[in-house]
């Protein structure tokens, strides 16, 4: 995963921020045995998923790869391969 830029979006930070706000709130609420306010915490992080789906389909998340781009990448691995094996 170091090798990537896999979630390093904006769509991918504040769906996670969202969502962490939301768990946050759920587990204050849970502490403090409150029904209504943990169910609302919950809310929360489902609107995070929410929120992060929405940018990345308006375009602030990854770019979908290409086949040459794809292409590359496997024949680059096998080359390594083929290296680490000789």
């Amino acid at each position: 995963m170091a090798g990537s830029a896999h979630g390093h979006t904006p769509a991918a930070w504040t769906g996670v921020i969202i969502s962490f706000i939301g768990f946050c709130i759920a587990g204050v609420f849970m502490v403090a045995a409150n029904v209504p306010g943990f169910w609302a915490g919950m809310g929360v992080i489902l609107l995070g998923g929410v929120v992060g789906g929405a940018m990345k389909a308006a375009g602030m998340g990854m770019p979908k790869e290409s086949a040459a781009v794809a292409a590359a990448r496997e024949a680059a691995t096998a080359t390594a391969l083929e290296r680490a094996h000789a």
